[in-house]
């Protein structure tokens, strides 16, 4: 059987021999995943384990601190920013557990795109197509784990930016409640929507992983039933523009649960949807935390920045401390009447990403084209951050280019989303 060591060798035989056009990492931790290996691999051979992410290759997104250096959250204007003086606790948890952190994955600058594109060290193309895009905000992460060079990636999630890289990717991501995991020592977006989640190639390794990060002891997940499952389908605004590939992907999907005796009914969510978008109409609510997060920044030169982030960043300053405080109080009573809405379904169902990777020059090339693109691609996901859910994205076989379906339920739910996943999983991926 191959050691870790071996496992690990092997990843970073491909990264060097990529190196000069390195886009899906931004820095390595050779030596000191090289020791964790090893250490990993003697704990093997005594017979002992830290749990199950013990020797597991795991990258992290370049907005968590690591002790003794500068957190850049995919940006150029923090290079001189003070080191960080303490791991995030995510961090420093995942080491505690055993798991060999290879290095920290490329990202959208501030995290702010469901793209994926990075001016400053480059787009990482998504591990189906390198000439289609990643997915964001966590591109390294999803292309990482599609591609093989981790088993396991931490990414967060502010509209969708694990799911989304999850779905583009071919891979497993899992957005839990916002409040679940700490976000100590993660470069923020937005104060109210981050969470912070694993993308895997199986749920298992999800379950696994948000354990450990949420400060829990490991549990194995229990597959639910398929037969008898409540699913809930929000036909509407959600399913709009879909592209046909995907359209059809999710319904054979459904109908696969169908047969496996899940109870399948379309659900109207509409009008908390359409109030939702009707309170954030000046402005949304990332965009006004990611300009309180970034205020200090907005003197300087506009060049240091993505334009296509600062634009959006700019757009959140214009609303006033009474707005957002108006806004903030209005969305708890939104929050509850979804969860109330949702209570009556095991969980809702719909594709992660409205589409499969789109062409990046095509983008790169087209302003109003990029903006068209980031919205669309953040759709399905973002609301489940807006009305503070749990989501998981499953990839679909059989496609083209790798697209994922969705699954959503009530915050706090966390555990019972993940059972549910595990019973899904293997009717989804029989195809």
């Amino acid at each position: 059987m191959n050691t870790i060591r071996d496992q690990l060798e092997a990843i970073l035989a491909r990264l060097d021999a990529r190196a000069r056009d390195e886009k899906v990492y931004t820095k390595l931790y050779k030596e000191q995943a090289r020791l964790a290996a090893d250490a990993a691999d003697a704990r093997r051979r005594a017979g002992i384990s830290l749990g199950p992410l013990d020797g597991r290759i795991v990258s992290i997104k370049d907005l968590f601190d690591v002790a003794g250096e500068t957190t850049l959250a995919g940006s150029v204007i923090l290079r001189d920013a003070a080191p960080a003086t303490a791991d995030a606790p995510i961090v420093a948890r995942l080491r505690r557990a055993g798991a060999v952190i290879t290095g920290k994955t490329n990202m959208s600058e501030f995290a702010f795109s469901g793209i994926g594109i990075n001016p400053h060290y480059g787009t990482p193309g998504c591990a189906a197509d390198p000439d289609r895009i990643p997915g964001g905000s966590s591109s390294g992460a999803g292309v990482g784990v599609g591609e093989g060079t981790a088993e396991i990636a931490i990414g967060t999630d502010t509209g969708g930016s694990v799911r989304i890289p999850a779905s583009l990717n071919g891979c497993v991501g899992f957005k839990p409640t916002a409040r679940r995991v700490p976000k100590e020592g993660a470069y923020p977006l937005s104060y109210a929507l981050d969470s912070i989640g694993p993308l895997a190639r199986n749920v298992a390794d999800c379950v696994a992983t948000d354990a450990i990060m949420a400060g829990e002891d490991p549990w194995m997940p229990e597959p639910m039933d398929v037969a008898g499952l409540r699913i809930g389908v929000p036909r509407g605004r959600l399913f709009t523009q879909t592209e046909e590939m995907v359209a059809s992907a999710f319904e054979t999907n459904l109908a696969r649960l169908e047969r496996a005796g899940a109870r399948i009914v379309d659900i109207d969510i509409e009008d908390l949807l359409e109030a939702m978008g009707e309170l954030m109409a000046d402005a949304p609510l990332v965009a006004i935390e990611a300009a309180a997060v970034h205020a200090d920044h907005l003197g300087f030169d506009d060049k240091l920045f993505d334009p296509l982030v600062i634009t959006r960043i700019r757009m959140g300053a214009t609303v006033p401390a009474a707005g957002y405080i108006r806004l903030m109080r209005a969305r708890d009573a939104l929050i509850a009447r979804m969860d109330a809405r949702l209570a009556a379904w095991d969980v809702v169902a719909l594709p992660a990403t409205a589409t499969s990777a789109l062409p990046i020059a095509e983008l790169e090339a087209d302003f109003e084209r990029y903006m068209k693109a980031n919205v669309l691609i953040l759709r399905n996901t973002t609301w489940g951050n807006q009305f503070d859910l749990t989501g998981i994205s499953l990839p679909m076989p059989g496609l083209a280019r790798p697209a994922g379906i969705m699954f959503v339920t009530r915050n706090g739910h966390d555990r019972r989303l993940l059972n549910v996943a595990a019973g899904l999983e293997p009717v989804i991926g029989a195809a």
